[in-house]
């Protein structure tokens, strides 16, 4: 007959040994939760979310919230801040990529939310918001953003008792002649506050710099 004892020595081995099956058949893993911050961290020390949530094209976290600006009430300061704004967007939808990867279309839904948070008219930005609710940014191609944009502004145009623009003829109006050769890594750093600055946008390369005077031009007449 097994004594106490020896029935007490054979569970715990048998327990030591399944624990150590366990352990071949399911190596523990090194990922971790820092205790401080909630952070999940994987292996290699590089932060990781257990569970990511795929990208939906809904509103980015940065962008929710409210309009920002307050109202702004001289007109004739509204109509210039609009042709000036819908002219760049309609520019930068036009010099969108044909084949744009995700964080290229993560970066123009964000822009476009963020810009209905921070356009200086307050009651202009509080329409532009509910146009994006109604009518979702499309980003998957410069033809379906250029034409998106296209039909949103016509939204406000009807609005406005406006004509509707022919959405075939952006290219002829919005053409801002730059051509789309890429930027690269090999072209020189213009030097800040020279001719060559693209950041100076008040720099008139026909008057000198220091006195205004209008520069002389050289060459036959």
């Amino acid at each position: 007959m097994i004594s106490r004892f020896a029935k007490s020595f054979l569970a715990i081995v048998l327990s030591l040994f399944l624990l150590a099956a366990l352990a071949f058949l399911h190596p523990p893993s090194r990922a971790y939760i820092d205790p401080y911050t909630g952070d999940f961290f994987g292996e290699g020390g590089v932060e990781q979310d257990p569970h990511p949530v795929p990208y939906n094209g809904a509103r980015p976290l940065s962008a929710q919230g409210g309009v920002i600006m307050s109202k702004l009430g001289n007109e004739t300061a509204k109509a210039e801040l609009g042709r000036a704004t819908w002219k760049l967007l309609h520019t930068m939808t036009l010099r969108y990529p044909e084949h744009p990867t995700q964080d290229e279309r993560d970066a123009l839904n964000s822009y476009l939310h963020l810009t209905s948070r921070l356009y200086p008219c307050g009651e202009c930005a509080a329409e532009f918001q509910e146009l994006l609710t109604k009518f979702p940014p499309q980003t998957g191609s410069r033809l379906a953003a250029s034409l998106w944009l296209c039909s949103v502004h016509n939204e406000v145009n009807e609005r406005l008792g406006k004509p509707v623009f022919d959405c075939a003829h952006l290219d002829a109006t919005y053409d801002c002649g730059c051509g789309d050769d890429p930027l690269t890594s090999t072209m020189r750093s213009p030097v800040p506050g020279s001719a060559e600055d693209p950041m100076d946008l008040e720099w008139d390369i026909a008057r000198d710099d220091v006195t205004g005077v209008g520069m002389i031009k050289g060459g036959k007449r």
